[in-house]
This record gives C-alpha cells, structure tokens and sequence, in this order.
C-alpha cells in the first residue's frame, strides 16, 4: 500500500469541513492522513472537534502578528514542518496568504470556495448569488495560487436556487455538496492523479483509486 501524504487541515472557525475530511481520513484507504489541524484562532470550535477525534492540533494567533503576514506565515510553517506536514488544506481558514507562501506550497495546497467560481469569489457568496438571481449555485475545490479563489479548479458541485430561498437555506444545501466534494478532491491530490496543462488541472484516470467517483471538471 502507498505511503498516505501526511496533511494539515488550516481553520479559523468550526470546522464542518474540517470535519468531513477526518471522517473521510479514518478509513486507513484513504491516501491522506490528517497529522495536524491548525489555526490562527485559538477560540475556534474545530480545535476541540479535532483533539475530539484524535487529531494534533496547534494554534498560531494571527493578531499579535499585526500586519506582518511573513511572520504569521513563519511561525506556521514550523509548526508544518515539526509534524512532516506535506499536503495542506484549507477548511475555512480566514486569512489571505502570501504569495511566497501559496509559491512554495504550489501544488500541495488545496481549497474549498461556497461558489462556482470563477462566480462570486470572496466573502458572502450566498448573499451574492441570491441579489444576482442565480439559478445555480455551489461549491469549488481549487488549488490555492497567490490570487484569492483564482487556483486551478479540481471540482465542483451545483445546486439549483430554489424560490423562496433565504441565505441559510441556500448555503446547507451548498454545505452538503461541500461535505461530498472536498475529500474526493483532497483524494485525488494525495494520490497524485492532478496535473496541470495551461493552468488548468486534470485528473488523470486511476482504476481502482480510493476517491470517491466525481466527474472533473476539466
């Protein structure tokens, strides 16, 4: 069996994907293995979520940093390094990250983004996507470059915009697919099936894999 990548899961609040991920990493198939779950927050619910589970976790508090965003970074990349960390992925981790940061982890960082991007990027997606009268809504796994929510794209999910629709509403039925979605396309990064032609990523084909069957977008 093929050594599983070890990977951080980054948060900042509570961590319901977080929470899929691990769900998917207890199967001892899966190919990545969740060594650490970090945050810039010590008072983020996902935190007690994952000692719950079992999993390391750490706190990195990003406000004492101030504006100085290389050192946050710094600081969280000895904790990476201390726990062999090689795959990272973010699961509502409310910071934008540096492009030496995203440069030296190109490939090896994925996201999860409550739109179909490149629609709505950014905060409220929801929100948005209602006040623009949106049929379809959804979910984006991406690869994370220096550009917010402008990475590769490796899935995603639609769900239609019902009438009568409020936030909430829309955004459960959103969180549902997200909660499907981001451990197959975590699945497919740790097994190596992702590359990239002209800046877009394919999934290369693999009988047998462990990553739950999606359709690529790509």
């Amino acid at each position: 069996m093929t050594a599983r990548r070890r990977t951080a899961i980054l948060i900042s609040g509570r961590g319901s994907n977080m929470a899929a991920l691990l769900a998917a990493a207890a199967d001892p198939a899966y190919p990545a293995e969740i060594v650490l779950v970090l945050s810039n927050r010590a008072d983020a619910g996902g935190l007690a979520r994952a000692a719950e589970a079992g999993i390391p976790t750490a706190v990195v508090e990003s406000r004492p940093f101030g504006r100085d965003r290389a050192a946050f970074e710094a600081a969280v990349e000895q904790e990476l390094a201390r726990h062999g960390v090689e795959l990272i992925a973010l699961a509502g981790f409310m910071r934008v990250l540096t492009e030496g940061f995203t440069q030296r982890w190109a490939g090896r960082m994925v996201n999860i983004h409550p739109s179909l991007l490149p629609a709505f990027p950014g905060l409220d997606t929801h929100a948005r996507a209602l006040a623009a009268g949106v049929r379809l809504h959804g979910c984006t796994v991406h690869l994370v470059t220096p550009g917010v929510d402008e990475g590769p794209i490796l899935a995603q999910a639609a769900v239609p915009v019902l009438e009568g629709d409020s936030e909430s509403s829309l955004a459960a039925r959103v969180l549902a697919e997200e909660h499907r979605l981001y451990p197959a396309a975590l699945a497919w990064v740790a097994e190596g099936r992702v590359r990239l032609e002209e800046g877009r990523a394919v999934i290369a084909a693999q009988p047998g894999a462990s990553a739950p069957a999606l359709r690529n977008p790509a």
